[in-house]
């Protein structure tokens, strides 16, 4: 898998196999992105946070475009060391990211994360994780921040199921159904 764009652009990174991993492809993500910066997603003002982050190709693709910070959790101890390696593989400053090899939902409930403007959700399919992650990202996530989850296609949410979000876009890509929220402002 390469880094499609950026300072690390056409870079290689490692990812990993098994049941349950199934890294975004480059259309994917390479969609995902140019829905993001023709929003006017400012990169070097961005912290993002990478939920199930499998490789973290979303995090680094990020972190490859100039976010200044990328946190990373991924429960499978192998995955989080990839993650690790491919950030000093590709030469990240260690203080521009962190990897956690945790729980998603129990990290999210730890607390003290501060802010994200931007958030990556990419749940292991047919674990019916997607509601309970937003109820707990929503209040992590900035004034006009983003939120965006890859789920199976058959996937589908009412715009009034997370009252602090508005869904921008619920578009599917063969198997794949992407979501992006922002987060409304705060009252």
């Amino acid at each position: 898998m390469r880094i499609i764009s950026g300072h690390f652009r056409g870079r290689s990174i490692r990812s990993i196999s098994g049941p349950g991993y199934r890294p975004a492809t480059g259309k994917i993500r390479q969609a995902l992105f140019s829905m993001l910066e023709s929003r006017g997603l400012c990169w070097p003002e961005c912290r993002i946070l990478d939920l199930f982050a499998g490789s973290g190709s979303l995090g680094l693709e990020a972190l490859s475009r100039g976010a200044r910070e990328a946190w990373f959790v991924e429960k499978n101890k192998k995955a989080a060391r990839v993650i690790v390696e491919n950030n000093r593989e590709l030469g990240v400053a260690p203080d521009r990211f962190r990897v956690f090899s945790k729980d998603v939902l129990g990290f999210l409930r730890m607390g003290g994360h501060g802010a994200f403007d931007l958030v990556f959700a990419d749940p292991p399919y047919g674990k019916n994780l997607v509601s309970p992650v937003l109820r707990e990202v929503q209040p992590l996530l900035t004034a006009g921040g983003y939120c965006i989850v890859e789920v199976e296609s058959g996937l589908d949410f009412g715009p009034d199921d997370f009252p602090d979000l508005e869904l921008l876009i619920n578009r599917k890509y063969g198997q794949t159904r992407i979501f992006i929220w922002t987060a409304r402002a705060k009252k």
